[in-house]
């Protein structure tokens, strides 16, 4: 799952990952914007996928901690936040802010240990496919929705068939609620946080709404060497390569067609979750991601 960025120019489907640098800029140059748009999705897929991978060692909860607080080091240094200026309003929207995008990692995290990649970030995905058929007044809208609803009926285990967990379910459908609440807060939070300072603010805040129950669930497997360099590359695969190389596409694309290459974030995650970690999908389910990411692709052109 990505960070959406308040600072940073999106499509509907905010990315928001920290400020890239000059030489990931330079090296991205020599691509075209489509192809940077693919690799960061393939980079936020692999990022999820290694993370899935250390769920062996450790629970969804602890790696979600290791990420945050690994982006929220990196996002300190580039962009330190400062309360001087706040008001109490402020800090109120930066605090949900932080809350929401603690929350949104963790449910995802959760959602991913139960169900196949594809399957739950396909889920997750209607939260932004939400807002942008909300940002939208036209008639088609309604056949997005029933096309994306009918790629979660191809996805229920009705009658207890289908091999997916209906809590799984559940975190990835709390996850998708939350990256839609996130999409509308980092709107908010950017108006009141100069630069990327919103986004440092809410990562610390989340880093210290999560931090309990990852410390207590990881215990003293946090302390690994390699586990804490896991988690490391966890961060920088799912936060700062990918916004550094989708900054840079939508300074040399429409954030229309940004919008919807960013649709095809679901078939990615199936494809990475089948080349990684063998979780092979049957035809109702890669049915069930087709319908998602057609309506989800529909609803952009038209937002």
């Amino acid at each position: 799952m990505t960070l959406p960025s308040p600072s940073a120019p999106t499509g509907p489907y905010p990315p928001g990952r920290v400020r890239p640098g000059a030489f990931v800029r330079t090296a991205a140059g020599a691509v075209p914007p489509s192809g940077l748009v693919v690799l960061a999705i393939l980079s936020v897929q692999i990022g999820a996928g290694l993370a899935k991978d250390l769920f062996t060692q450790l629970p969804p909860s602890a790696v979600v901690f290791l990420r945050i607080a690994a982006g929220a080091l990196i996002l300190g240094v580039v962009a330190r936040p400062r309360l001087r200026g706040l008001t109490r309003r402020d800090v109120a929207v930066g605090v949900a802010f932080g809350v929401t995008l603690g929350l949104m990692n963790l449910s995802f995290y959760e959602g991913l240990a139960r169900l196949p990649m594809g399957i739950c970030v396909t889920i997750e995905f209607l939260g932004p496919l939400g807002v942008a058929v909300a940002a939208s007044r036209r008639r088609t809208d309604l056949l997005w929705v029933a096309l994306a609803g009918a790629g979660i009926v191809l996805l229920a285990p009705w009658g207890g068939s289908g091999g997916l967990s209906w809590l799984g379910i559940g975190f990835a459908a709390l996850a998708g609620a939350c990256w839609a609440a996130y999409i509308m807060l980092s709107a908010s939070a950017g108006g009141r946080f100069p630069g990327t300072t919103g986004l440092s603010f809410a990562m610390i805040v989340a880093v210290i709404v999560i931090a309990p129950v990852g410390v207590a669930t990881g215990g003293t497997g946090l302390f690994r060497p390699e586990l804490l360099l896991l988690g490391a590359g966890v961060g920088l695969l799912s936060s700062v390569i990918p916004y550094s190389l989708e900054l840079e596409a939508l300074r040399r694309m429409p954030k229309r067609v940004f919008g919807i290459l960013m649709s095809l974030e679901p078939a990615a995650a199936a494809l990475v979750g089948l080349v990684i970690l063998g979780e092979f999908l049957d035809l109702r389910q890669w049915a069930a991601i087709g319908c998602v990411v057609i309506a989800s692709v529909g609803a952009t052109r038209t937002s």
